[in-house]
């Protein structure tokens, strides 16, 4: 099958460009003849305040043969695409953020070549966010035209996919479970790695230094709840302690700071502000004895099958599908989102003698083998004729994750 995904990849960073990108090796790989249209500009900075859109170094291996030539700043670009695409069997659009539609509704005009009504041939939208966490003027519209237009979107778990049904109930919506795409590890940070590299074996054989060192990772959002995590440590031990990894979205920084300062957490927190690179992300985790996902609210996210990548446990709140992959009381601590209170609960255990170096023994890695053949299983089966009841894909939506058969050793607590 001839198919086309069109969405962030590198130099583009983050989540986004990393499931596109491994979406197209994987179906690659399952036989398929697969286009992979990117950006050269993908929108104005003033849609991004987190910082920096690309990086030097990618977060893992480039999909061969990307084509960068989309810009927001070049519509007829966005036809000319478009019209490269019309002999594919299926065309896939990665959707990050609504103002995403305006060129993805052209590209599309350009697949169909004018055609007025019904979708002569295949396009899905994927939708990372049917609508994002902090909504703006005209997100919900936005939305609506592309998810209308497309007449088929894939979202990531049910509760997306009923947003988008509400958005456009005669599109096809199905459910597939975002599957592990994690950024790839330095050669040089090894589990017995050359002289001069972060062991991590060498770690765990030390043991902790006493704190609980637990840390928040990635962009720092308002819906992410770093701020009641803040007011959980006020309330903590004093041998808890935080280190704050990622970059600020807006005024969260400064927002963050003051707030230490009004809480009295100078000795106890580390702010450490900008995008984390892939080769420094295993001695980030080399020296934490948990992740904490403290959000209000969330569609998916792979932080906490990166912190099992590296053995370490993970506090979650339920908020969306975020503890899905967390085992409470085995490889973490789960609670509810938005209570500072049980979140304190769960630093409380989490911190509590031996207690994380036991949650560490059972920590297992995930297998993404299982998650990646339902995902595609859910994409390509938009490619088979219209009329097929929409529903849940074969995913392991209920369910724990997939993991690797042998659980990696203790770790310290």
């Amino acid at each position: 099958m001839r198919i086309a995904l069109i969405g962030p990849a590198h130099p583009y960073k983050g989540g986004g460009a990393q499931h596109t990108t491994e979406l197209a090796r994987r179906l690659a790989e399952a036989g398929h003849e697969v286009t992979l249209e990117s950006w050269i500009r993908q929108y104005p900075a003033g849609l991004y305040p987190g910082g920096q859109q690309t990086v030097d170094v990618p977060d893992g291996e480039p999909f061969p043969g990307t084509r960068r030539d989309l810009s927001w700043r070049n519509p007829a670009g966005w036809i000319a695409a478009g019209r490269r695409l019309r002999d594919q069997d299926l065309t896939v659009f990665a959707l990050l953020i609504p103002p995403q539609a305006i060129p993805y509704l052209a590209i599309m005009a350009g697949v169909r070549g004018g055609r007025p009504g019904g979708h002569p041939r295949r396009t899905v939208v994927v939708c990372h966010n049917v609508l994002p966490h902090e909504s703006r003027l005209a997100d919900e519209q936005l939305t609506r035209l592309l998810l209308r237009r497309s007449g088929a979107a894939l979202t990531h778990s049910p509760a997306e996919a009923a947003r988008a049904r509400a958005l456009a109930p005669d599109a096809e919506v199905r459910v597939a479970r975002m599957p592990p795409h994690l950024p790839a590890a330095a050669p040089a940070v090894t589990r017995n790695g050359p002289p001069g590299a972060v062991n991590l074996a060498e770690f765990n054989r030390k043991g902790s230094p006493g704190p609980c060192r637990l840390l928040f990772f990635g962009i720092v959002r308002p819906y992410k709840g770093l701020d009641v995590l803040l007011q959980a440590m006020a309330r903590a031990p004093l041998h808890v302690t935080l280190t704050v990894a990622g970059e600020f979205w807006g005024k969260a920084e400064a927002q963050t700071r003051a707030l230490i300062g009004r809480l009295g957490l100078h000795s106890r927190v580390t702010l450490r502000p900008g995008y984390v690179p892939a080769d420094q992300i295993p001695g980030l985790f080399a020296g934490t004895d948990a992740l904490v996902l403290p959000y209000r609210t969330a569609t998916s996210s792979q932080n906490a099958w990166l912190a099992f990548e590296y053995g370490v446990p993970v506090v979650a709140t339920r908020a969306g599908t975020l503890a899905d992959a967390v085992r409470d009381g085995v490889d973490g601590v789960v609670c509810e989102p938005g209570d500072e209170d049980d979140l304190l609960r769960a630093l409380l255990r989490i911190s509590a003698p031996g207690e994380a170096a036991r949650l560490r023994a059972a920590v297992q890695a995930a297998d993404p083998g299982d998650y990646w053949d339902a995902y595609l299983e859910a994409l390509l089966s938009f490619a088979e004729q219209p009329g097929r009841e929409p529903g849940l894909a074969a995913s392991p939506l209920t369910h724990g994750p997939a993991r690797r058969a042998q659980p990696r050793g203790p770790r310290p607590g």
